[in-house]
């Protein structure tokens, strides 16, 4: 099977730094032609886009709330993406969610849900005020 595998999630104070990882495996989940992407579902709040890298890892997007704040990047060796966020706050709580753009090689970093495929089971970032 192909899977998207996350980690990092914990409790943290406001202002905290919290880094987390998206590991993928299994045929056919080679992450170097393939976009990937965050989402997070906060409390009460629908699935929305954090950030996305490129498939070839040379371009970068982002939610207008996180911007500045986090880094996504990918290691095509390792087969992992990660994402880096700094000075959090009680808005970041939620679950991040990894997933894979569907189309080989796209050409820009979709933020919509519906372009992504194989997502992970989610990793629980709290911030606590």
């Amino acid at each position: 099977q192909v899977e998207l595998v996350e980690s990092g999630g914990g409790l943290v104070q406001a202002g905290g730094s919290l880094t987390l990882t998206c590991a993928a495996s299994g045929p056919g989940l080679s992450i170097g032609h393939f976009g990937m992407a965050w989402f997070r579902q906060g409390p009460g709040k629908e699935r929305t886009f954090v950030a996305g890298i490129k498939w070839s890892g040379d371009s970068t997007k982002y939610g207008d709330s996180v911007k500045g704040r986090f880094t996504i990047a990918s290691d095509v060796a390792k087969n992992t993406v990660t994402l880096q966020m700094n000075s959090l706050n009680a808005d970041d709580t939620g679950v991040y969610v990894c997933a894979r753009d569907r189309q080989r090689r796209r050409s820009y970093t979709s933020s919509e849900p519906a372009s992504y495929t194989f997502w992970g089971q989610g990793t629980q970032v709290t911030v606590s005020p």
